[in-house]
């Protein structure tokens, strides 16, 4: 044994040693077990979503509204909203009816802001011009003519292309449209999805984790039952004979 060294200070650096593996292996199995976690809740957000729920509602005021982050503003929507389907569901009110009313509350209002100064002794007060500016109709009109041709043109593209599995997707989908339909009038199935729209995005945000995982045992569920019916069914169906030219 060289001159210097004892057993004491050899048995010493040897557990140094061995100490320094011990602690360098546990912070990489932790930094890879912390790196697995960061993946598997990254796969596992609902539809492979990367993106804050905000920012997929298209970020502004109209996903501030939808995520109630001005409390005030949102249920101010919502109410108005209620009260609207109330007045045309449950007290059967048309919306002519409700047009006229409007327009009369309106006439009167400006009526007693004309004449309020001449009773209080004050200089006659300015009424602001009721305009809607022409930019609001275009921009309606336009938004509402793509969306419309947009759904189409899809639909012509899943008439047309010969995807069998797509056509009937569709076909079935439409037919539950269809027998909703006959449950609800349309200004319901409005105000349903106009009520889903200000409470679902808020509640996935607030328990996101739990809905992700609900809901990918839902799609493996659905994933598997549509993986017996192709073999079953599906793929029996012959689809050369629906194959046709596609229209321009």
């Amino acid at each position: 044994m060289p001159e210097g060294i004892t057993a004491e200070s050899l048995m010493h650096n040897i557990m140094e040693t061995i100490s320094d593996s011990a602690s360098k292996h546990k912070s990489e199995s932790s930094f890879e077990e912390e790196n697995l976690k960061s993946m598997n809740s990254q796969f596992s957000r609902l539809f492979g979503r990367q993106k804050p729920v905000h920012h997929i509602l298209g970020g502004g005021k109209p996903a501030d509204v939808l995520l109630w982050r001005n409390k005030k503003i949102s249920a101010s929507v919502l109410t108005a909203a209620t009260v609207i389907w109330v007045l045309f569901e449950w007290l059967d009110y048309n919306f002519l009816t409700i047009l006229c009313f409007g327009l009369v509350m309106g006439m009167l209002a400006q009526l007693v802001w004309k004449n309020a100064s001449g009773i209080l002794n004050r200089s006659p007060s300015n009424i602001p011009p009721l305009v809607v500016p022409m930019e609001v109709f275009v921009n309606i009109a336009n938004l509402i003519g793509a969306e419309v041709n947009r759904g189409l043109s899809f639909l012509q593209d899943v008439a047309t292309e010969g995807n069998m599995k797509q056509f009937l997707v569709v076909i079935a989908s439409l037919c539950a449209a269809a027998i909703v339909g006959t449950w609800f009038n349309f200004l319901t199935v409005l105000y349903v999805g106009f009520v889903a729209a200000h409470t679902l995005p808020v509640l996935y945000e607030r328990y996101e984790d739990e809905v992700d995982g609900f809901m990918y045992n839902v799609l493996g569920q659905l994933q598997h039952n549509y993986r017996k019916l192709d073999a079953s069914v599906l793929r029996r169906i012959p689809t050369s004979k629906f194959r046709g030219r596609k229209v321009d």
